[in-house]
């Protein structure tokens, strides 16, 4: 990511640096809801949020990542989300800041792959 005008990195623990990251992603949309959050969505369906309050980022991982994840310090189930295979990182969390860009990447697939054949079609998504 670019420094801002403090010549600072954003981070996808702050604002700037999530919402940056995740319009990169094709065809994403963000809205801000529920206590502010930045909450990235794709065809409609969220697949990741950065929870304002706690600096954390939500996001959906294959399920196998969830239970290895929430092992590590710092990530839990996402409240809410969690029976939809969601986890809570937080900043102090032992992954690397591309680590958690990977897992946003992922998030993002992972939903696009639950979209209808024609609303992938729709937003350019299919190859």
């Amino acid at each position: 990511m670019r420094p801002d005008s403090h010549g600072a990195v954003p981070t996808l623990f702050g604002r700037d640096g999530f919402e940056a990251f995740v319009l990169r992603l094709p065809a994403t949309t963000l809205v801000r809801q529920w206590h502010d959050d930045s909450v990235a969505k794709l065809g409609g369906k969220i697949f990741a949020l950065l929870d304002k309050e706690q600096g954390e980022v939500w996001l959906k991982v294959p399920e196998m990542s969830f239970s290895l994840l929430c092992e590590l310090p710092f990530i839990r189930p996402a409240p809410y989300f969690a029976r939809a295979s969601w986890v809570a990182i937080a900043p102090q969390s032992p992954l690397r800041e591309d680590e958690v860009g990977a897992y946003l990447v992922e998030a993002h697939r992972l939903v696009a792959l639950r979209l209808t054949r024609k609303l992938r079609r729709e937003l350019g998504l299919c190859g």
